[in-house]
């Protein structure tokens, strides 16, 4: 074979998924990657838990291999997994500067009437228009997801001038950046993942405004009687964390939230009633943002 690596793909099933790594190691596979079969999102892990989905597909990427060695490693990790060679499925991969190969899928996209989420392999002529350049990391937050998009939508019609700003849950950091490139005056950004900590603030860097962009380790360094704070998480924790909220913001300001489904607004509407007057703001192919402004007295 001409490529100089070959990937070897087969469905998961009933294996153990470290089971199945270990025997793709043993046979020589210089990479394994666990990736969706079906259409089933892992929805927010936690840090360091590793979660599949219900129909999982591995692929282990091995050295090329002559045709007669190619049928040698098939059947040696069909023996090793107890599987058929048939449910194997061998493909030459060509080699590329990968690293920045699956960066030509992503382009600059507008939220809004000036707000821009823009791969830094690409510019935005509009010398009027607020951008964002940020490429796709570890950490959650392209704007590619609905509930993203519904947050930056948001922000692009709403951000005040010289705002000070709480970004929970930040990822990318993506939220925060959004809000100071639209005229906030800072942003303190939190995330149980330390991941999303160095994201945020490689981000900032990039964008020169860190500054303007404080990163915290702990919730409990959050600063108080905020101008808005913006949490694009889950709707469990969006529930939990209302009395969170109620200090974060200060009387009359504003707290968006998002990441949850249509059908859970209630529950979040509900858990937060006491301290905001909480409104739907926003829908996008099943997922609903709600905005509500913070009552006088709660």
């Amino acid at each position: 074979m001409d490529a100089p690596f070959v990937e070897v793909t087969f469905e998961l099933g009933e294996l153990d998924a470290d089971a199945a790594y270990a025997a793709c190691a043993a046979c020589g596979a210089t990479a394994v990657t666990f990736t969706d079969a079906g259409d089933t999102p892992v929805l927010e892990p936690l840090p360091g838990e590793f979660l599949l989905w219900s129909a999982t597909r591995v692929c282990a990427l091995f050295p090329a291999q002559t045709d007669t060695a190619a049928a040698a490693l098939l059947r040696a990790l069909g023996a090793t997994l107890a599987r058929c060679t048939g449910n194997l499925r061998m493909q030459p991969v060509p080699d590329k500067v990968w690293e920045r190969e699956w960066l030509k899928d992503f382009h600059a996209l507008r939220f809004g009437r000036r707000l821009w989420i823009c791969p830094r392999h690409e510019n935005v002529a509009d010398p009027a228009s607020a951008v964002v350049h940020l490429d796709p990391g570890l950490a959650f937050g392209t704007g590619t997801h609905a509930t993203t998009a519904l947050c930056l939508e948001w922000l692009d019609q709403h951000i005040q001038r010289g705002e000070r700003v709480i970004d929970y849950g930040c990822g990318s950091g993506i939220l925060a950046l959004a809000a100071i490139k639209l005229g906030a005056g800072h942003a303190f950004c939190f995330d149980i993942d330390p991941q999303a900590l160095t994201a945020t603030c490689g981000n900032a860097d990039a964008n020169e405004v860190a500054a303007q962009v404080s990163v915290c380790a702990r919730a409990d360094d959050l600063p108080r009687a905020n101008d808005l704070v913006i949490a694009n998480i889950l709707a469990a924790p969006l529930c939990a964390l209302a009395a969170v909220f109620a200090e974060l913001v200060r009387p009359g300001g504003t707290l968006l939230l998002a990441g949850l489904l249509e059908d859970e607004a209630h529950e979040v509407t509900r858990a937060n009633d006491a301290c905001f007057h909480m409104q739907p703001c926003g829908t996008r192919a099943g997922w609903v943002a709600l905005s509500g402004r913070r009552r006088e007295h709660c």
